[in-house]
């Protein structure tokens, strides 16, 4: 059961981590690629490209970042209010 769970947990997680791509790369292609008679990259779309990726990592992580002092803040808390916090194991 714990098994069918954690492979759940995976799949739904994969799926996200490919929705998340699928939107980052169509809005890229959207908004830096101009010319598509060429099959090379020009500079300028690479360094758009490029820009955006980072930006976009940039924030993904300072968001995960968030979520878990959300999250360690919300344990604490709970962890407090119920009489568990700093007791001795």
């Amino acid at each position: 059961m714990a098994g069918q769970i954690l492979e759940s947990d995976q799949i739904k997680q994969f799926k996200e981590f490919l929705g998340t791509y699928n939107k980052l790369t169509e809005s890229c292609f959207l908004n830096f690629i101009n010319d598509l008679t060429s099959t090379e990259v020009k500079p300028e779309e690479m360094a758009c490209s490029d820009h955006c990726l980072q930006k976009y990592l940039k924030m993904a992580q300072r968001i995960s970042m968030r979520f878990q002092e959300y999250y360690t803040q919300q344990n604490k808390a709970l962890a407090a209010k119920a009489g568990l916090f700093g007791q001795p194991c």
